[in-house]
């Protein structure tokens, strides 16, 4: 079923959120303005999702995703269902196309945690409900949603700002690349040997760059001085079966206190959960310029707003 009578409906704003590209840069600007609302009134738009249901797909664990979903569309007034598939993939027993077309008769809103992001785009080309990506291999969006309004908020914005990302080129790297050039903001991505952003995502985010922003993808450390914003992540994820290789690769892109210092200044930030002294050393995670519970309290925001704006209720 085509996604094409709702869109008036929406304001211009995308039927879906799989990728943060789905929106253009002013929607972006726009949904953080509403996220910021939403933190400031707890009742917000408490019942702007008054009678409807929202499907709750995790084929993968977790614990703000999950959290941060389900009580924030209980504050809008919602009901959310949570269905537990890390036994079994979408499209294992029934085909991710059947799904959308069941699901759209049942709920309003699917919210999927999956693995491929194939399996996000097939529910949202078979159904006439929003889907929102809560995490794939290949994109975490509401994550880099919630990490631009945590820069916003201790920053002041983030057009101008240097935003350095180190260690894996993985879905956050390329989610959070995405938001920050689109708002103007300097992204940096700095990575070993062999664990870039693929060629596609780092010329698909050059594309995206707005105003006077930019994007480097590097190995070199020394990129790192002067930025406004350390961010990693783990090393080690669910999918990977290389950890000891993966590991001995990562040792030098630790983030630890002589890394904050060549920064001098940056706030730190890690979209969790975190092993300290791995990918960060105590001291800098759980130090004075960390900002990790703020990132995770503005999933919750983040999220209530682009639900907002899909539905459109804002």
């Amino acid at each position: 079923m085509a996604k094409t009578a709702r869109s008036a409906a929406h304001r211009g704003f995308p039927t879906d959120f799989l990728t943060v590209d789905a929106l253009s840069p002013a929607q972006l600007t726009r949904v953080l303005a509403t996220a910021a609302k939403g933190k400031q009134n707890r009742r917000f738009a408490a019942r702007a999702l008054a009678g409807t249901s929202t499907v709750m797909l995790f084929e993968k664990p977790s614990l703000r995703t999950r959290v941060s979903f389900e009580v924030g569309i209980t504050r809008l007034g919602g009901h959310a269902l949570f269905y537990d598939h890390s036994k079994e993939r979408i499209g294992d027993r029934e085909s991710a196309p059947d799904y959308g077309r069941n699901l759209e008769r049942f709920c309003d809103l699917i919210v999927a945690r999956v693995y491929e992001q194939r399996v996000l785009q097939q529910l949202a080309a078979n159904c006439e409900i929003p889907v929102i990506n809560a995490l794939s291999n290949e994109h975490h969006p509401c994550q880099a949603l919630a990490d631009v309004l945590t820069i916003t908020e201790h920053l002041g914005g983030v057009a101008g700002r240097a935003v350095a990302y180190v260690g894996d080129g993985n879905n956050v790297a390329l989610s959070l690349a995405q938001a920050v050039v689109m708002l103007g903001g300097h992204m940096v991505v700095v990575t070993p040997r062999g664990y870039a952003l693929g060629g596609e995502d780092a010329s698909a985010v050059r594309g995206l760059v707005q105003g006077k922003g930019s994007f480097t993808a590097t190995t070199d450390l020394d990129a790192l001085s002067g930025v406004d914003v350390i961010y990693t992540d783990a090393w080690v994820s669910m999918h990977h079966e290389d950890a000891a290789k993966r590991l001995k690769a990562f040792k030098p892109y630790q983030v630890n206190s002589a890394m904050m210092a060549k920064a001098g200044g940056a706030i730190f930030m890690h979209c969790l959960p975190s092993e300290r002294g791995v990918e960060v050393t105590a001291d800098v995670i759980d130090g004075p310029a960390s900002v990790v519970f703020d990132q995770a309290e503005n999933r919750l925001h983040a999220q209530n707003a682009i639900i907002l704006h899909l539905m459109g209720k804002a």
